[in-house]
Order: C-alpha cells, then sequence, then structure tokens
C-alpha cells in the first residue's frame, strides 16, 4: 500500500500515520497539510502545503501516485481555522487532492471522515440515524462534509475503486482541538433552558484507528462511527465542575457572542449540538471495521475536563523554570 494522508498535520492525520507505520503490508506514506505534524513519524514523509496551493498539492500528489488515499483534510469550523476559512480549505483540498490521486492512474482506495452532521437535525430527521437515513444537512459544516462525501463519491466511481465515508460522532479528546469541548471548558456554559439532548464524543484514536480499518479491510460505503452511551449539555457541563446558563430562543445569539468573547467561538453545528443533541447508530461500523473497544462518551468528556486542569509545580524557581 502507497498512502496518502491528508491533513496530516493535525491529531487526526499524524495517528493515522503512526498506525500506518507498524502495519508492514504498508510500503510508503506520505501526507500534506498546512501545518507540520507534531508528534515523531519513523517512514511517513511530509510535505507543508498552504490550502491556497492547489498547484503544489496537484503536483505533490501526482508525483507521489498513491493507490489509497486517507482523506483527514477536512477543516471543522473554528477547531484549527476560522469558520469560514474551513470550508474554503476543505473544499480545496478535497478536490485538488481526490481529483490528483485519480489522475495518477493508481488508486485503489479511497476513505474520507465525515460525520453525522450529514444527516442534519430539522423537522422529521431520525434522533438515532443509521446509514440509510436520508442525508439533510442543517448547519455549513455539514452540508460541506456531504459535498466531500459527493466529490468522493464521484472519483471513486470513475476510477471503479471502493469509497469508506467515517460519519464521525464529535470528535474530541485532549490533544484534538474541538470547539464543542473548548466550550465546554468555558467557566459558564450556554445550555437550553427548556430542553437537555442527548449527544454523543468519538475519541480521536478511536477515529484514527477506525480510519485505518477502513482502508486494510477495503470497506466500501458509509459507516457511523460513535462512542458507547451520551451525555447532554446539563449532564457535561455539571461533570466538568461548571456554570450552567439557561438560554432559549433569541439569547442564543447573545450567549454564543459571549462565548466569542470569552475564547470559545460557537459555529452552527456545535450550536446544533446544544439545542438539539448529535446521537447515531454505530452498530455497523463496529461490525463491519472490527473496532472492538472504543472509547465510552463519559471517558471522552472526563478526558477533555481532566486536560484543561492545571497543577502548579511547587518549589521550582524562575530559572530552573526557564532553563
Amino acid at each position: 500500500m502507497r498512502v496518502l494522508v491528508t491533513g496530516m498535520g493535525g491529531v487526526l492525520g499524524t495517528r493515522v500515520a503512526q498506525m500506518l507505520e507498524e502495519l508492514p503490508e504498508v510500503e510508503e506514506i506520505a501526507g500534506c497539510d498546512f501545518v507540520p505534524p507534531r508528534r515523531r513519524l519513523r517512514r511517513a514523509t511530509f510535505k507543508r502545503i498552504g490550502v491556497d496551493d492547489r498547484d503544489r498539492l496537484t503536483e505533490f500528489v501526482v508525483d507521489f501516485a498513491p493507490d489509497t488515499v486517507a482523506h483527514f483534510g477536512i477543516y471543522e469550523p473554528d477547531a484549527r481555522m476560522p469558520n469560514g476559512e474551513a470550508a474554503r480549505a476543505t473544499e480545496a483540498c478535497t478536490v485538488a487532492a481526490l481529483g490528483a490521486a485519480g489522475r495518477a492512474g493508481k488508486l485503489e482506495r479511497i476513505a474520507v471522515r465525515s460525520g453525522l452532521e450529514v444527516y442534519g437535525r430539522g423537522p422529521g430527521t431520525p434522533l438515532f440515524p443509521d446509514e440509510r437515513a436520508p442525508l439533510s444537512p442543517t448547519t455549513p459544516f455539514g452540508r460541506s462534509l456531504l459535498e466531500v462525501e459527493s466529490i468522493a463519491t464521484d472519483v471513486a466511481r470513475r476510477h471503479d475503486v471502493p469509497m469508506t465515508a467515517l460519519r464521525c460522532a464529535t470528535i474530541a479528546g485532549a490533544r484534538a482541538p474541538s470547539p464543542l469541548a473548548r466550550l465546554l471548558r468555558l467557566p459558564a456554559v450556554p445550555v437550553p433552558a427548556f430542553a437537555d439532548p442527548s449527544f454523543s464524543f468519538l475519541h480521536h484514536d478511536d477515529a484514527a484507528r477506525a480510519m485505518v480499518e477502513a482502508l486494510v479491510r477495503n470497506h466500501d460505503g458509509p459507516l457511523n462511527v460513535v462512542g458507547p452511551g451520551a451525555t447532554s449539555p446539563w449532564q457535561a457541563v455539571r461533570l466538568g465542575g461548571r456554570l450552567p446558563i439557561p438560554v432559549f430562543g433569541p439569547g442564543w445569539s447573545a450567549a454564543c457572542q459571549l462565548a466569542v468573547l470569552a475564547g470559545a467561538p460557537v459555529p452552527p453545528h456545535v450550536e446544533e449540538v446544544l439545542r438539539h443533541g448529535r446521537v447515531g447508530d454505530g452498530s455497523n461500523a463496529c461490525e463491519a471495521l472490527d473496532l472492538g473497544f472504543l472509547h465510552p462518551t463519559q471517558e471522552v468528556l472526563a478526558e477533555i475536563f481532566q486536560w484543561a486542569t492545571v497543577t502548579p509545580i511547587s518549589g521550582v524557581s524562575r530559572a530552573e523554570e526557564v532553563a
């Protein structure tokens, strides 16, 4: 396998590259992103390419000629870049990378990161969708993910190769940049005044493992990847020892603006989680990919709050800290 990992500079892309390095059937790994990986990679090679530099990205992919693509060039709004810029970068990376991989002539399989956001939370949408549920995204991020799936499906059909869309629950953990996790770590968190909808998390290591298994098993078709269990806004805030601020109606606009001032922007898909929840049936993925243990939602939530705790080191001088 010659594997291209887009978005390799992010937590998910780096973790996937590390896992692929351990597999004897993987001959070569190459990746790209607008920032370099923050963890050591032994066999994988990395190319730093800006999100607007489609020509360099296309040239890089064609020269590498991958037979396998792990597409993590999906930029969640307000995770690693601002809302509007994230959608533009996602579209540019998807079109350039997948198109170039197809033109290189060696393509055998594709797997892309997607999300439960593609099902939407509008009137009549199922509360617990499986992969057969209609796709009707109700946020810009959901529409961006559906466009990624459409582009990948088109490339896969033209080259007659399998394509897996991993529709992940909200990805979070100690190292994964997540606007929802960032919001929950604020001292005071907006919550629905008259509801407490359920939502699930997916640990970043589990998301990476699902991607690797989808590639190795050559799976074809969409899969919901969801951590066991669920939480809710009120429950999450209480677990983290934060102050819940009940909000309803037009008060959500003001609450989101205050959160921005506090350093935690609230893109529409995160507001949707708080107000309407987001869960899904992940049983097919566990069976098809033999995922076994997945971190429960409550465990991921506990890790989010543990990561936010800073323990001062006593008895250390300022000079020693600097050294």
